[in-house]
């Protein structure tokens, strides 16, 4: 099929973008910091990122709201890979900051107060990434000023954003419905009843040997063991279910049967996007210290303390990683019923 002859650098308006460099020390009367454009080049490449990593978040969380996700599809396979490209994206972000970094702090000097009141702390795109990932606004550093400098547009995008499914929420839900464990015909010669740790076998058994393999140190985990898999009830600080976290752990410690494959990249895939979130705040602030010591952020932040306390509460998928801390031996997991391996494994 015939179609107009394509140019590169039309096709990618590259005079948009190679003309939007504009350093404010390159102004009439002004001394020129050399440094000033690499300085804007890198927040526009970091913005650019963010906004394929948006681009990314976006589809997933429209996969996973549909009314049903088969996990046996490309559907799954498609959410994973692109999450996953979202952790590569992440990993060059944090590598950027090594280019940032060959600018002194007397080069920084030489524009900083020329930025007042700007600052990578006005990022919406950032907020936005945090909030669709899962981020709550309860659970954010600094509630009462991570707003305050955005202009009004960019605030109601940002709440509006708070306001849709995050893709922590939707995995919970899609972990909800796991079947596995829960499927009460994989159990009738085992033991009838409701699939709670009160009377299912499988729950039985796994906490039995879950408290078998506790040091004198850590008894108190069996008692936050029942609180994670079958307290019920409101809790503003969770955001998986009792049933959810069942799921997982399931999920986890099965991982080796085909069917749970995909299932097991997701939810690794998701604590490596946290692993990452980590790595660029940490890098970002060792930077700030080293260019700014313990002066405040041009946009009237703590700077490097504001960056740190950020850092130590914005773990997205927390409740996912600290369901290692209920995992078991696999040489002493329960025995699964036969006709659930079967379902778990390839049938030709």
């Amino acid at each position: 099929m015939a179609h107009d002859p394509v140019y590169y650098g039309e096709y990618l308006q590259l005079n948009k973008i190679i003309d939007a460099q504009t350093p404010v020390s390159f102004g009439e009367g002004k001394e020129k910091a050399h440094d000033e454009m690499l300085f804007i080049v890198i927040h526009q490449a970091y913005e650019l990122w963010f906004k394929q990593i948006l681009f990314e978040v976006d589809s997933v969380v429209e996969i996973m709201n549909r009314p049903a996700v088969n996990d046996n599809t490309p559907e799954m396979q498609t959410v994973v890979h692109r999450l996953q490209r979202v952790v590569t994206i992440l990993k060059v972000l944090v590598q950027q900051i090594d280019i940032l970094e060959t600018m002194t702090p007397m080069d920084f000097l030489d524009f900083r107060d020329m930025l007042r009141p700007a600052s990578g702390f006005q990022s919406w795109q950032f907020k936005i990434i945090e909030a669709k990932l899962g981020l709550k606004f309860d659970q954010r550093h600094g509630q009462q000023y991570y707003t305050s400098q955005l202009q009004q547009k960019d605030i109601d995008v940002i709440k509006n954003a708070e306001e849709q499914p995050s893709i922590l929420t939707l995995v919970n839900k899609w972990l909800e419905r796991m079947p596995f464990v829960n499927k009460e015909a994989y159990w009738k010669k085992f033991e009838t009843g409701n699939p709670d740790r009160d009377t299912h076998p499988f729950w039985q058994e796994y906490e039995r040997v879950y408290s078998s393999s506790l040091a004198e140190g850590e008894k108190n985990n069996l008692e936050n063991f029942r609180k994670v898999f079958f307290e019920e009830g409101e809790n503003a600080d969770r955001t998986l279910t009792p049933l959810a976290c069942r799921s997982a752990l399931f999920i986890m410690s099965y991982r080796g049967y085909p069917m749970l494959e995909l299932p097991f990249q997701l939810l690794d895939t998701l604590l490596e996007l946290d692993n990452q979130l980590g790595n660029w705040r940490y890098r970002h602030i060792n930077m700030v210290r080293r260019m700014i010591g313990t002066r405040i952020g041009t946009g009237g932040s703590t700077g490097a303390g504001y960056l740190q306390g950020a850092m130590d509460k914005h773990y997205i998928f927390k409740e996912v990683s600290q369901l290692n801390s209920f995992l078991i031996d696999r040489r002493k997991l329960p025995e699964l019923p036969k006709e659930l391996i079967e379902k778990l494994g390839y049938r030709f």
